[in-house]
């Protein structure tokens, strides 16, 4: 039998038209990038497990797909070594022995990774983008892929929060240009390291930020039920609540959170960096809304200050993009003191709104603008050259293969959405004349076969 074809779980195959409208979504993404200076650079799709293990905590380190090292990667293995005393294999150690390597789980620690090992052939401050698929060992579900593209922007090498602020800007424009209306939410982990320590459980702010960052999905009590399983007792439970719950705009947020947060040094530093940042986007004129939300976590460990996250307005779905400021992210690799910080756009989440939103352009082009209808040998030639001259004019063209019945080469036009078709014939040949038809208007205009301008012209919608 014949294998039914099919694609892993979390995988998916793009047609033209799909393909055309993400790289709608990549194209103006990156041109925002490029207007605030950002270059792009690009790194391997696998790294060296040394090089992402411990950088995402350890819900993070269970997505990663480990690569199984080549050739007989068991040999030599002594699996009782490995065996636990209910018989089962310690899995995470033994992996370890069998996989050198795994495939990136975002782009932002292979970027540190880069920055140390280029660290002399950049300048510093670093700003650089990056636009390249992800992998993680997650449960697919609607907006989350085990295989996504993400769409990275960071500054490394300065501390000022004029790189948050540019981010912020990024946004603002990216979603503006795609006709997006979001909400940038804000927080900063200094401020939730001050929680920790304002309600006795300093030790514990890891696991504070892993529960609160659930919030959106899971409801407050199901996060209250996993910080009481992490070891916070009800009195530290009951001083986070009113934090989580707090409503108002920013300026009263951070007038009650520096009442509460008096007695934490980090907290109050938080506090200050936030509204910082806020006074930086009122003077900038960014229209796009921001918010604090101080139940804003970000789940990875090495954010350190300024977190954010975008929502979509008018589409249900989870965040569609987010990032943070880190500060000992290269320090890990040898380079310390090196402050960082950047954003990630979910192109497939970001996707997902705008069809769902029909935000994608009526005219947006998948494949050919033009096909040559294909009579007969006599007329090849002058359809060959026709086809070359327009080509050279930016016009993408496609000679119909075989001579066919016409009815049989406009079907294919129509369902390969072809907008413009030529069909030329022995009085086009004789009269040195091309024919080319708008076959969604009726249009049709005649043009000396030399005048590639006026046809490549009257293809783009920019004749005269």
């Amino acid at each position: 039998m014949a294998q039914k074809p099919s694609i892993p779980k979390g995988t998916r195959d793009f047609t033209p038209r799909e393909t055309a409208e993400r790289n709608y979504i990549f194209d103006t993404i990156k041109s925002v990038f490029k207007t605030f200076g950002y270059a792009q650079i690009e790194t391997p799709a696998m790294e060296n497990l040394s090089t992402l293990l411990g950088k995402y905590g350890d819900e993070g380190d269970k997505l990663l797909y480990r690569i199984l090292n080549s050739g007989d990667a068991f040999s030599g293995i002594d699996f009782d070594a490995y065996k636990q005393e209910e018989g089962q294999y310690n899995s995470k150690a033994l992996s370890l022995q069998v996989c050198e390597k795994g495939l990136r789980y975002d782009l932002t620690v292979p970027f540190a990774r880069f920055v140390v090992q280029h660290q002399n052939e950049i300048s510093f401050p670093f700003k650089r983008f990056q636009i390249q698929p992800v992998w993680r060992a997650d449960r697919p579900q609607k907006g989350r892929y085990r295989e996504f593209y993400q769409c990275d922007v960071d500054a490394i090498g300065s501390r000022s929060q004029m790189c948050e602020l540019e981010l912020v800007q990024i946004v603002d424009r990216v979603f503006n240009k795609l006709g997006v209306n979001v909400l940038v939410k804000i927080n900063n982990r200094k401020v939730l390291t001050g929680l920790a320590e304002i309600c006795g459980a300093p030790d514990k702010v890891v696991d504070i930020t892993v529960a609160i960052d659930k919030l959106e999905k899971v409801g407050l009590d199901a996060v209250k039920a996993e910080l009481m399983e992490k070891g916070l007792s009800a009195e530290a439970i009951r001083t986070l609540e009113p934090v989580l719950t707090m409503s108002g705009d920013n300026d009263s947020k951070l007038d009650t959170m520096r009442r509460i947060m008096a007695s934490s040094e980090t907290g109050m530093k938080g506090l200050d960096e936030l509204a910082e940042l806020l006074s930086l986007i009122r003077a900038s004129g960014v229209k796009t809304p921001c918010e604090i939300d101080l139940s804003l976590a970000r789940g990875l460990n090495y954010y350190t200050g300024a977190i954010f996250e975008v929502k979509a307005l008018d589409f249900q779905i989870g965040s569609i993009c987010g990032g943070g400021r880190y500060d000992n992210l290269t320090g890990i690799f040898g380079l310390s003191d090196m402050s960082g910080v950047g954003v990630s756009f979910g192109a497939d989440r970001i996707y997902d709104v705008l069809k769902g939103l029909d935000k994608f352009p009526a005219n947006l082009q998948s494949g050919s603008e033009l096909l040559i209808a294909n009579l007969d040998p006599e007329t090849l030639t002058m359809n060959l050259q026709l086809a070359d001259a327009l080509r050279a004019r930016g016009i993408s063209v496609e000679i119909y293969p075989e001579a066919s019945k016409l009815k049989k080469q406009f079907d294919y036009a129509d369902r390969k959405a072809i907008p413009f078709i030529s069909i030329n014939g022995s009085e086009e040949l004789a009269n040195g004349t091309v024919n080319i038809k708008d076959l969604k208007s009726g249009q049709q205009r005649s043009f000396p076969k030399e005048d590639s301008t006026a046809m490549a012209g009257f293809i783009s919608g920019q004749a005269e």
